[in-house]
């Protein structure tokens, strides 16, 4: 990345406005703005709010609240204690953890030592927590003791601690314990933009999951656009009930939300009761969900969601059908804000601004990025026509972990070909139309067919299968598969399902089987997905 001149010293913290001025939030309509080569690190924003505001809460758990004092002092004996286990810069650190406020701890502590977090879904079963736990090389796991049996730590033998958080075991070494000895000062080590900071894992193509390689520059770039774009302030209170493995949860509302020194409420999931409860308890300011979310809402009757405190809504990570929108303006006067991007565009790419609100549309490119439609050779095409996102800007990712060959599929000239058809309209507002890939999305978790297929085919009784996404009122979309089994074999869907549940995580997991007597393919011998989803 070139350097742009201007840029902050070291350890240095400025205001959000005076950020701005630096050019870390600026506007560009020309060419993208290139991410200042100065150094900086993810943690200075939680180490920007313990100046500014130590007893502030910055996050709230159940019945337990911790103020940016709090939080940062628990973080620097979290760093503390990495280090005094070997763990340095670049290393990678797996956190396999639920919403709870130890993963904020656990992250910051990686990154304030410039150490590489890496995020695992507490949903992955212990065959595909070894293949990621392999595939980055992780030098630690953080985890809790409840999840700890789901690691298979002997088979790993890069994996060098088990680190347990919160609760104990008898094979692992209690990280609360080593903090509890630790010290309490540790000041986030200078990053430049371009090192790794996080590798977040989607499924691939292939059937196995590839890690997306995010730098400091990349997120810290999110983290501005984000604020700037939802007026995000320290007076907000932010609802946290997405993952906080998944790049939603994780960018755009945790370490934005610290960015801003707002206070962060944290749930474990989405519950309607306690949501309703937290919002009337909390003064929750700020609601963050996937469609699915804003549909379940949608069932309450309008005197249920009494919630006067709420000033903002927002939706990404999956399509927005656009009667949700509409219901939810009709019903109470307010819009719901959405947001398009990818885990390998850390995730924020564009917005739908107040300003000039879109239905259907998932609005135009964030400050200094990128995006146009093109054709199959890469050629952009005319206003309205059909063609493939792609997206050039500072929050693209530095590529695949360890896969050069499969970044330069994606990442072509600077610019991230998103895999996602669209269309611009003459005001520059970007539309969703349908998936160039056969990626199927069930409530804003992605599930390759190849993968589920991988599985499945293990099978002894599995001839062949087809894995394919049917839409789904409730989820955007469900999985679905065709299987053919061998000759003579009789087998249930229940059995099935059962051996599925033993290997991949829930919700990819095939909810409606058929069994067939063959499965439609081209004359390549392709299996027609199409087809299927027609049928």
């Amino acid at each position: 990345m070139r350097s742009t001149g201007g840029k902050l010293a070291p350890g240095s913290f400025a205001s959000f406005s005076e950020l701005v001025g630096a050019g870390l939030a600026r506007i560009s309509n020309a060419k993208p703005f290139i991410f200042d080569c100065h150094t900086m690190n993810i943690a200075q924003n939680i180490e920007r709010g313990r100046r500014f505001f130590p007893e502030k809460p910055a996050l709230i758990f159940a019945d337990q609240s911790l103020s940016y004092q709090e939080l940062d002092r628990q973080t620097n004996r979290a760093a503390n204690s990495l280090r005094q286990l070997g763990i340095n810069r670049g290393d990678r650190v797996a956190l396999f953890l639920p919403n709870i406020p130890e993963f904020a701890i656990s992250y910051l502590a990686v990154q304030k030592i410039g150490a590489v977090a890496v995020s695992i879904n507490v949903m992955l079963k212990p065959g595909e927590i070894k293949f990621i736990l392999k595939d980055c090389q992780a030098k630690a796991i953080i985890t809790t003791a409840e999840l700890s049996p789901q690691v298979p730590d002997s088979e790993v033998p890069e994996l060098q601690h088990l680190l347990i958080i919160p609760g104990t075991t008898q094979t692992s070494t209690n990280l609360g314990e080593l903090m509890a000895l630790a010290a309490d000062e540790a000041q986030a080590i200078s990053m430049e933009s371009h090192e790794p900071a996080a590798i977040l894992y989607t499924s691939g193509t292939t059937g196995f999951p590839k890690g997306a390689t995010l730098s400091h520059g990349n997120i810290i770039s999110n983290m501005y656009s984000v604020n700037r774009c939802t007026k995000m302030n320290p007076e907000d209170r932010l609802l946290l009930f997405l993952p906080l493995f998944h790049c939603f949860g994780q960018n755009f509302v945790l370490n934005s939300g610290l960015n801003a020194c707002a206070t962060i409420v944290l749930q474990q999931r989405f519950e309607i009761s306690a949501v309703l409860e937290t919002i009337e308890r909390d003064r929750i300011t700020m609601f963050f969900g996937v469609p699915t979310v804003f549909k379940h809402l949608l069932e309450l009757h309008p005197e249920e969601w009494t919630c006067s405190s709420l000033r903002y809504y927002f939706s990404a990570a999956a399509p927005m059908p656009p009667e949700v929108p509409q219901q939810w303006l009709s019903r109470y006067g307010a819009i719901i804000h959405e947001g398009y991007g990818l885990t390998e565009t850390s995730p924020f790419a564009s917005y739908n601004h107040e300003f000039k609100y879109q239905f259907g549309s998932i609005g135009m490119p964030i400050d200094n990025v990128e995006m146009k439609i093109v054709d199959l050779d890469g050629s952009e095409t005319p206003i309205g026509k059909i063609g493939e996102i792609i997206v050039r800007g500072p929050n693209v990712m530095l590529g695949y972990w360890n896969r050069p060959q499969e970044t330069a599929q994606v990442i072509k000239n600077g610019w991230f070909y998103t895999g996602d058809l669209g269309r611009m309209d003459k005001d520059g507002y970007f539309y969703i139309v349908d998936r160039l890939k056969d990626m199927i999305n069930v409530s804003g978790f992605k599930v390759y067919p190849s993968e589920v297929e991988r599985i499945i085919a293990k099978h002894p009784a599995v001839a062949e299968v087809a894995v394919y996404g049917v839409a789904d009122q409730l989820k955007g979309e469900i999985v679905k598969a065709n299987i053919k089994l061998k000759s003579g074999v009789v087998m249930s869907q229940k059995e099935i399902i059962n051996f599925c549940i033993q290997n991949i995580a829930t919700y990819k997991i095939p909810r409606d089987i058929n069994f067939v007597e063959s499965i439609p393919k081209n004359a390549t011998g392709k299996v027609l997905k199409r087809s299927l989803r027609e049928q």
